[in-house]
C-alpha cells in the first residue's frame, strides 16, 4: 500500500553567506552513516488518532529535518511539532513548538521543517488535536552529519570572478583616491601623484590578498574541524575460529555526538527486541543465504555467536546496536566461511532463508517456504525512491488459507530486512517502522508520556511490550527506498514455532 506523501526538499545550510564570500570549494566527504537508509518512517498512536510519520533528517547538521504526517483515525484539527534530545537536562527545556501545515487538498495530510541543532539522539513530539481531545506522540529521530557540502564548480568559478573583480575594484577606487582626491576641478594630477596612486593601489591589493588568503586558512580550518565531525560508524572487526565467530567492535576516534556531548562508545549498549545486537549475515554478491542471528555480549566490544552450518562463500555482516542514548547504528564487517564448517542448529529466535541467486532473475510477489508455506507480498504497481509505503505481507498455508497459530518473533509480527543489491543500503525495520524500538520506548516514556529522561535508561527497565491478543497471518512495514535500483527484501514471521523467511525482489524507480 502507498501512502500519499509528497516528497519535501531539505535545505541544509552552512555560512552559505561565508562561502559566497570567500568563493572556497570545500571537497565531499561521504559517510555511510545507517548503511544509506538514513530517514524515519513510523506508524505511531496519539490517543484515537493514528499518524504515519516520515522525517527526511538533514545530511549537514545544523540542518532542516522534513517532516511529513499522514493522518487516519479521529479527525485532526491541528498538530504542532517540537524536537527534543531524547536524554540530558535539554529534554527537559523543549523550544517553541512548530505549527505543522495541513494540506489543502488533503486535510489529513501534514507537512512541516524542523531545524536539527546538534548531532545525536533527538526525539520529535507531536502535540494533535481535534474533536476527540488532545493527545500527543513522540518519534525518535538520530541526527550525525552525513557529509560537508560541495559548492558546484560553475558557481565556484562564477564567484571567484566575481570576487576578483571586486578586488581589483577596490584597488582602483583607492588609487583614484589617492590621485584625485585633493586635485581642484579640473585640474591633471602629477607623475608624483600617479606614481603614489601606483604604490597605493598596489599596497591595497597586497593587502586585501593577505585577508583572503587568512580567511581562507580559517576556512579550511573551520571545515576540516566539521569534517572531523561527520558520521564514522563503529568499527567491527569480525574473527572466525571454527564455527565460533567473534566481533570486536572498536569505538571511532572521531564520533560526532561526542562533539555534542552525546558519546558513542563500544560498551553502552541498550537490548532491542530483547538482544543488544541483531546480525543479518548475507552471502554475497548473490544473496542467496541469510541468517539473522544474535550475538551475545562477551566482554566490552566483543560479541560473540555460534555459526550454524552455511554454504561457503563471503559474508556480508549487518549488526545492529542502540547505545544508551537511544542513537541506534548499524555495524558493517563481511567474514568469509570456509566450506565443510560444522555449525550448530538455530535457536528458537535465529532464522534463515535460502533465496534463489541474484543471477537466476527477480523474485516475484509470491515466496514458497520450506515447510510448503507462502508468504505474498501485496506489491504495489510501481515502487518509486523517495516515496513512503506500507508494504504489506501474508502468510498463507499449503492450501492457500490464512496461517494459523501465529506468534510473535522477538516481539513484533515481524521483522523485515530492505538491502540494494550493490551494497549501499540495509534498513532493518519492523511493523511500527524503521526507528529501534529501545529508542521508540524512550521516546513513549519521555514525550509521549509528558515528561522527560533526565538521566540514561537503566538496561533492565528496557522491558518488550507482550502481545496477548491472536496476531494476524498479514504484516506491514513502513519504508521509503532512499534510492532507486533493485533491492532483496527478507520478510521474517513466526507461526506454530517456525520462522518462516520470505525473499522478495523489488525494482525501484
Amino acid at each position: 500500500m502507498r501512502i500519499g506523501l509528497s516528497r519535501v526538499r531539505l535545505v541544509p545550510v552552512r555560512w552559505a553567506l561565508l562561502i559566497f564570500l570567500l568563493g572556497v570549494l570545500a571537497a565531499p566527504q561521504v559517510a555511510q552513516a545507517h548503511v544509506g537508509s538514513k530517514d524515519v518512517f513510523e506508524q505511531v498512536s496519539a490517543g484515537p488518532y493514528k499518524l504515519f510519520v516520515t522525517v527526511r533528517t538533514p545530511t549537514v547538521i545544523p540542518g532542516v529535518a522534513g517532516i511529513e504526517v499522514r493522518s487516519s483515525g479521529a479527525a485532526v484539527d491541528g498538530m504542532t511539532v517540537t524536537p527534543v534530545p531524547m536524554t540530558g537536562d535539554a529534554a527537559n527545556h523543549p523550544p517553541t513548538p512548530d505549527v505543522m501545515k495541513r494540506s489543502a487538498s488533503d486535510p489529513a495530510f501534514f507537512t512541516g521543517n524542523l531545524w536539527l541543532m546538534a548531532s545525536g539522539s533527538w526525539e520529535v513530539r507531536f502535540a494533535v488535536s481535534g474533536a476527540s481531545g488532545q493527545y500527543t506522540a513522540a518519534v525518535p529521530v538520530p541526527a550525525a552529519a552525513l557529509s560537508t557540502m560541495t559548492m558546484h564548480r560553475s558557481l565556484g568559478i562564477t564567484l571567484g570572478m566575481l570576487g576578483l573583480f571586486l578586488l581589483i575594484g577596490m584597488a582602483g577606487m583607492v588609487a583614484a583616491a589617492v590621485r584625485d582626491a585633493r586635485l581642484a576641478p579640473g585640474a591633471t594630477a602629477s607623475a608624483a601623484l600617479r606614481r603614489r596612486a601606483l604604490v597605493a593601489s598596489a599596497a591595497s591589493l597586497v593587502l586585501m590578498g593577505v585577508l583572503v588568503w587568512g580567511g581562507a586558512k580559517w576556512w579550511q580550518v573551520d571545515a576540516a574541524d566539521y569534517a572531523a565531525g561527520v558520521f564514522r560508524p563503529l568499527t567491527m572487526e569480525p574473527v572466525l575460529e571454527g564455527n565460533q565467530l567473534q566481533l570486536n567492535v572498536i569505538s571511532s576516534k572521531a564520533n560526532p555526538d561526542e562533539r555534542g556531548g552525546h558519546s558513542r562508545s563500544n560498551d553502552d549498549f541498550l537490548p532491542d527486541h530483547g538482544h543488544l545486537m541483531h546480525l543479518y549475515v548475507i552471502r554475497w554478491p548473490e544473496m542467496d543465504a541469510v541468517f539473522h542471528l544474535h550475538p551475545v555480549l562477551a566482554g566490552k566490544g566483543e560479541f560473540r555467536v555460534a555459526l550454524p552450518s552455511m554454504p561457503e562463500g563471503e559474508y556480508h555482516l549487518y549488526g545492529d546496536v542502540v547505545h544508551r542514548n537511544g542513537f541506534p547504528e548499524t555495524l558493517v564487517a563481511s567474514v568469509k566461511i570456509p566450506a565443510g564448517m560444522a555449525g550448530v542448529p538455530l535457536d528458537s529466535e535465529g532464522a534463515e532463508g535460502r533465496p534463489a541467486p541474484l543471477s537466476e532473475g527477480m523474485l516475484g510477489s509470491s515466496y514458497t517456504l520450506p515447510d510448503g508455506y507462502v508468504m505474498v507480498w501485496d506489491r504495489p504497481t510501481t515502487i518509486t525512491a523517495h516515496t513512503a509505503y506500507a508494504f504489506r505481507f501474508r502468510l498463507m498455508d499449503g492450501h492457500g488459507k490464512p496461517a494459523t497459530e501465529m506468534q510473535p518473533y522477538l516481539g513484533m509480527a515481524g521483522h523485515a530486512a530492505f538491502v540494494k543489491t550493490d551494497g549501499t543500503v540495509f534498513a532493518h525495520t519492523h511493523p511500527e517502522g524503521s526507528a529501534a524500538m529501545a529508542a521508540m520506548m524512550m521516546a513513549d516514556k519521555s514525550g509521549a508520556a509528558g515528561g522527560a529522561m533526565t538521566g540514561m535508561p537503566d538496561h533492565t527497565a528496557m522491558e518488550m511490550p507482550m502481545h496477548s491478543a491472536p496476531m494476524s497471518n498479514v504484516v506491514e512495514f513502513p519504508y521509503g527506498f532512499p534510492s532507486a535500483g533493485r533491492y532483496r527484501i527478507f520478510i521474517q514471521m513466526k507461526h506454530g514455532g517456525v520462522v518462516e523467511t520470505g525473499t522478495f525482489d523489488a525494482m525501484v524507480q
